[in-house]
């Protein structure tokens, strides 16, 4: 079994089990986070998905290449629609953190329409999580995240959080609520004025 097959099987997988647990009412209170990951990096979300899906709804479909929207010539109109068709009523984004997630453009896409607040888009929560092949492999942050994670004398001051990959529900969830409140305590701090990525980076 091929790699790419594996991770386009974890994709649709990814997707059945959030309809599913969108559902869940033995749960704690549970906001909806969108995953932004890299399509190589499936399984590893999806294993994410499938060891905490009870502490957050997760919404893990993101821009695709065959996407039609994505070929529009009106910036704005591609950013609107990122929110309303794969962010929808998600209140947090996490990024998930790979070797390669900073390389490709629509990570970068899905974050700058996280952080956009306008008639048409409302602002998410931000927050990554390094994914354990992201540790052996030194994965960086995306661009737009790192400028908003921001650090001085080991607190963070930025609006953006990154943690590493959580021991327990209970601690992402806590997770995940930071997020959550800090659209409102902390939506002064944010930081999405870097032109958005036209290209995908290469990534060895």
């Amino acid at each position: 079994m091929n790699l790419d097959y594996q991770n386009r099987m974890a994709q649709a997988r990814l997707t059945e089990i959030s309809r599913q647990l969108e559902y869940k009412a033995d749960s704690p209170v549970r906001h909806k986070a969108f995953l932004s990951y890299h399509a190589v990096d499936a399984e590893e979300v999806l294993a994410f998905v499938e060891s905490f899906g009870d502490y957050f709804i997760p919404r893990a479909i993101g821009v695709s290449e065959d996407d039609p929207v994505i070929n529009s010539e009106d910036s704005d109109y591609i950013m609107d629609r990122i929110r309303t068709k794969y962010l929808a009523d998600s209140t947090v984004t996490i990024v998930m953190v790979g070797k390669c997630t900073w390389a490709r453009k629509f990570v970068d896409w899905e974050i700058y329409s996280s952080l956009r607040q306008d008639k048409v888009n409302r602002l998410n929560g931000l927050m990554a999580i390094q994914l354990p092949s992201g540790k052996s492999a030194g994965g960086t942050l995306p661009a737009r995240v790192n400028d908003n994670v921001i650090r001085e004398d080991g607190k963070d001051i930025g609006y953006a959080r990154y943690y590493a990959y959580p021991n327990g529900g209970a601690t992402l969830q806590s997770w995940i609520q930071d997020a959550y409140d800090g659209r409102r305590t902390r939506n002064r701090l944010i930081r999405n004025g870097r032109a958005r990525k036209k290209i995908n980076s290469y990534c060895p």
